[in-house]
């Protein structure tokens, strides 16, 4: 039997707030264990939760950049259960009222060796404060609470279940992560618990419409973890519906190390928490006016971005979206162009998605903090195209433009100048070297004069070689060619 995987995901982002969501304490992460738990975090008689403002604000931004309906009034109420770090009995959370409603999500990725894109819908993204965290591994048969996290602001942002395999979620929460990041919300610290994933996996029958019994894996903290927990999850379900059992709707834990997920407790429905309205809280009512004052500090998002770099810089849509991945990487790009010249930005582009990434991931350096700097990587472009340097020498000029880490904007002329990379382009120096080739290799000299033209390849290395990479190619090969004709 074919099956067609169903996932819907719930992410938890912690808001960029130097307080938490109805208290004044601070959100700092890495304090000694409960120096930042409240009266009011922790619920004691007598004090009353205080709406934090700038939580909204990053809410309504969110809103704003996926196309949502921002709720005029929407409603605060206490989700009940019980969890050791949950101080209150209780969290405040939204439920029928979300301040978000609606809204999509479009991101890119590797299918089949292509490059699709997916638009998510998403149902809705509701404010609501952090529980507590229980500590385990430094108490030796007990465990340890730290309710420092207690009420810090969370945005969870949940999809309709539209994904349909682990490298889909993937790139799905990667395009959020982005997203957030982009707009200053959160800081997509994943280590620190910035950015949690919770992921809902069924599995059905191929063309059948009715969904399948649901399982989520909770608290999942980086993108391998997640598409290895899909992986897994969808297995299991699979070989237990095939062997005559049944899913039973639970929420999981994934374990990395074991590669399983492991039953947390059976999955609760809405009505086991009994929500009701929170009677400390008032409805929250954002006007028209607060909307518009949100949108005036908006950056100009990713889907503009792309945009603009097709229309502007006459870029692929793929190159434009890879681009658009980061905050960082889009303002990179256009530093390096308005140094390069518009002329130049489809190279720019291929140096970026190519060497300049490839050099980031293996030495695990994020491009804001790259030792190359725009203006630097600018200039090398620049002596590509006047022909003082070619693409082999480039390569080699880029690693030591990285291993130099110095701010000089003359950077690529000195080092051009000192390490004697400049591309060989007088006639004479290059007709002697041509000359030298084809007295050495007869063979190749022969089959390209009997017709096989790919012979001159050959003869192109080597005095590609001779030159120790700096003869300027597109000359070396005219007079090449010139030379075998005669």
């Amino acid at each position: 039997m074919e099956w067609e995987v169903v996932i819907g995901i719930e992410n938890h982002v912690q808001l960029t707030t130097a307080s938490k969501i109805f208290s004044g304490s601070p959100t700092t992460f890495g304090a000694e264990a409960n120096t930042q738990a409240s009266p009011v975090d922790l619920a004691l008689p007598g004090v009353l939760p205080v709406m934090n403002k700038q939580a909204v604000d990053r809410a309504i931004r969110f809103g704003l950049a996926v196309g949502a309906k921002i709720a005029p009034a929407s409603i605060f109420a206490r989700k009940n259960y019980f969890y050791p770090d949950l101080p209150k009995g209780y969290q405040i959370s939204q439920f029928e009222d979300p301040v978000v409603q609606g809204g999509t999500i479009t991101f890119g990725y590797e299918k089949d060796g292509e490059f699709v894109t997916r638009t998510i819908n998403l149902t809705r993204a509701h404010l609501e404060e952090d529980a507590g965290k229980s500590l385990h591994e430094d108490y030796a048969g007990m465990s340890g609470i730290d309710l420092n996290r207690a009420g810090t602001p969370l945005l969870e942002i949940v999809s309709e279940p539209e994904l349909r395999s682990a490298a889909e979620a993937v790139a799905y929460c990667k395009a959020l992560h982005s997203l957030v990041m982009w707009l200053g919300v959160c800081d997509g610290n994943m280590q620190e618990g910035s950015f949690r994933c919770d992921i809902n996996v069924s599995v059905r029958p191929k063309g059948q419409q009715e969904y399948g019994t649901r399982c989520e894996i909770k608290n999942l903290n980086s993108f391998r973890f997640i598409e290895e927990a899909v992986h897994v999850e969808v297995r299991r379900q699979i070989e237990l519906i095939e062997d005559g059992g049944k899913v039973v709707q639970a929420t999981r834990l994934y374990d990395p190390d074991r590669k399983e997920t492991r039953e947390m407790r059976s999955k609760e429905d809405a009505q086991d928490y009994r929500y009701f309205p929170d009677p400390d809280l008032p409805p929250l009512v954002i006007s028209n006016a607060w909307i518009e004052q949100v949108k005036g500090t908006m950056p100009e998002l990713p889907a503009a971005m792309r945009a603009r770099f097709i229309s502007e810089y006459a870029l692929p849509d793929y190159d434009s979206l890879v681009l658009t991945q980061s905050k960082a990487m889009a303002n990179y790009f256009v530093a390096v162009v308005d140094a390069a010249g518009k002329e130049n930005a489809k190279v720019a582009a291929n140096w970026l998605m190519g060497d300049v990434s490839s050099t980031l991931n293996r030495e695990g350096v994020d491009i804001a903090d790259a030792p190359v700097k725009p203006a630097q990587l600018a200039l090398m472009l620049k002596r590509i195209a006047d022909g003082t340097i070619n693409n082999k020498t480039a390569k080699e000029l880029f690693g030591d433009m990285w291993a130099a880490k110095s701010d000089d904007d003359n950077l690529v002329d000195a080092l051009i100048e000192s390490k004697g990379l400049k591309q060989i382009s007088d006639t004479g120096a290059l007709e002697a070297i041509v000359n030298e080739v084809i007295a050495n290799n007869e063979k190749s000299v022969e089959q390209y004069r009997a017709g096989k033209e790919a012979a001159i390849n050959a003869l192109i290395g080597q005095a590609m070689k001779a030159s120790r990479g700096k003869a300027n190619p597109a000359q070396l090969t005219e007079l090449l060619k010139a030379k075998l004709a005669g």
